[in-house]
């Protein structure tokens, strides 16, 4: 056994905690776990790698905090920069569920969130938001229902080509080359043909009256 003399606030981070264990240091841990010590207290080394363990979970859990703060993020990719900073695999999944738990990690809402931004912004055919979010490391079950649920091709295709035909109007071109010009960046952005072809020609009528 080993007693506590001493629980030292760090000074380079004040949210960590230095035990000294028989006149020496020993370990740092978590502030927040530190608060359960008390000077006097014996420990045994069962003890001892139990406060270590919970230190490695509570500082994965911090990391991904941190990271979630910069934007919404998948589940695939808070485990992706967990293991860039070395966090055990054992901490990983611990970590997941936590987050989960308290509503900070959603893969659902982040798909949803995804789609909903590339709906208003730069709309994208179900084909290409499909390959975004299996990027991502959203499941292909959250991407069917997500898609399924908000996103309606027809209307897509028609706003995300519609200022593409506006600055091929310019350019004086005669339908054909309009028709394969459009239909070329609409299948960019994740459209397939079936959905592309109506849509063409509704362009190229607008267009002409202006």
């Amino acid at each position: 056994m080993k007693k506590i003399t001493a629980i030292k606030t760090q000074h380079k981070n004040i949210e960590r905690s230095s035990v000294f264990l028989d006149g020496k240091y020993d370990f740092g841990i978590a502030r927040v776990l530190a608060g359960s010590l008390r000077v006097g207290q014996l420990l045994g080394e069962e003890q001892i790698a139990a406060l270590k363990a919970a230190d490695e979970l509570e500082s994965a859990y911090l990391k991904a905090i941190n990271f979630l703060s910069y934007r919404a993020r998948s589940s695939a990719e808070i485990r992706k920069n967990l293991r860039k900073h070395e966090i055990s695999e054992l901490c990983i999944e611990p970590t997941i569920e936590r987050l989960e738990k308290q509503g900070f990690l959603s893969d659902k809402d982040f798909a949803e969130t995804w789609v909903e931004n590339r709906n208003t912004f730069r709309p994208r055919g179900k084909r290409a938001l499909t390959y975004e979010l299996r990027q991502k490391g959203i499941s292909n079950q959250v991407i069917e229902t997500t898609l399924e649920e908000m996103v309606n091709e027809e209307e897509l295709v028609y706003q995300a080509g519609r200022k593409k035909a506006n600055q091929l109007a310019r350019r004086n071109l005669e339908w054909q080359d309009f028709r394969k010009k459009l239909a070329s960046f609409l299948a960019r952005r994740g459209f397939n043909y079936g959905i592309i072809s109506p849509v063409l020609s509704v362009l190229w009528d607008e267009v002409q009256e202006k």
